[in-house]
């Protein structure tokens, strides 16, 4: 455990683990929101305050199983110290700024994730990483958007069926008021997954500081205030991820648009209950595709979807030397 370090520096790690959490939820707002937004559901001033209520409140409605994850399942949490957060949070949140200006929608999850294996290799080489929980974070990043792609698709083909006998104007009207509820899953799922992650990061930092005693957890400041920033970064909105995400991959329908949060957020679900740290941006992208590609393969612009899956193969390494960087300048000025 390392020594302790003075409150006003840990107070500013704790600020910047916010920041992040904030920047993950001005960055991953069109996650939540690209769908409604795009459908014409909703305008994107209203969509983003509903989407920042569910973020909210989602600690409601699910254990704390995903910070568990980050807090002592991607790196031992023994070699966590003040260095290693900076590094890691400051890779991360590096990237994060880098491709919402470019207006990629990457994964702030495995950009912490690549940040926190990136500052703890450099702290105590490949050792420090807690490999089973890494490679269960890493496999995510084919199974959710697999999985939301495979929900999405098949949620489309049933309610197609179901439906078969109704006007395209009667359709229309009916998921035009379910994409409410759709888009409440969805927002429920990404404030319940995402935010988990910073509490973890706080979670762990605190208790590298001996403030939690011997045994690791969350505690209930800690859960608000995480839920609070990743709901007000929700709340700013990422208007560049929202253009791509709601319309650049493929068009949308009111039904396609609640066939591809409801396939997302049931893939959320799954992976929170299971604590493994998803991409809420991998998710949603895979639904997307799934819902364009039941139209036919032509309806997804494919060029796009490639320049996505770039972004999200670089990102884990990307910011694991970012953050290796930060954490050797961060131990060199002691």
């Amino acid at each position: 455990m390392e020594a302790q370090v003075p409150l006003t520096f840990l107070i500013v790690l704790i600020g910047i683990a916010l920041l992040f959490d904030f920047l993950n939820g001005l960055h991953d707002a069109a996650n939540s929101i690209a769908t409604i937004v795009s459908t014409r559901v909703l305008s994107p001033k209203y969509a983003v305050f509903w989407a920042a209520f569910f973020n909210f409140i989602a600690f409601l409605f699910f254990g704390l199983s995903v910070a568990q994850t980050v807090g002592t399942g991607i790196v031992s949490a023994e070699i966590v110290d003040t260095h290693v957060i900076l590094g890691a949070l400051m890779g991360a949140i590096i990237w994060n700024v880098l491709t919402w200006l470019a207006g990629i929608p990457s994964s702030s999850s495995h950009a912490l994730i690549g940040g926190l294996v990136g500052a703890g290799i450099a702290k105590a080489g490949f050792s420090a990483v807690v490999w089973t929980g890494f490679f269960k974070t890493a496999g995510a990043i084919v199974v959710s958007p697999l999985l939301g792609f495979l929900l999405a698709l098949m949620l489309v083909l049933a309610v197609s069926w179901l439906f078969i006998r109704s006007t395209p104007l009667a359709v229309d009207g009916y998921f035009r008021m379910l994409q409410f509820v759709s888009a409440s899953f969805y927002s429920l799922g990404h404030g319940g997954n995402d935010a988990q992650k910073t509490m973890g990061i706080i979670a762990v930092l605190l208790y590298s500081q001996g403030m939690l005693g011997s045994e690791f957890h969350v505690p209930l400041w800690v859960v608000l205030t995480c839920q609070a920033a990743m709901g007000l970064g929700t709340l700013f909105g990422g208007w560049r991820i929202v253009h791509t995400m709601g319309s650049k991959i493929t068009r949308l329908t009111p039904m396609q648009g609640f066939c591809a949060e409801t396939g997302g957020a049931i893939t959320l679900f799954l992976a929170t209950h299971f604590g493994i740290p998803v991409s809420t941006t991998h998710t949603i992208t895979g639904a997307i595709i799934g819902v364009g590609a039941s139209r036919r393969v032509s309806a997804v612009r494919w060029g796009v979807a490639k320049d996505i899956v770039i972004a999200w193969v670089l990102t884990m390494p990307a910011t694991a030397l970012i953050a290796a960087i930060f954490y050797t300048i961060s131990v060199k000025l002691g």
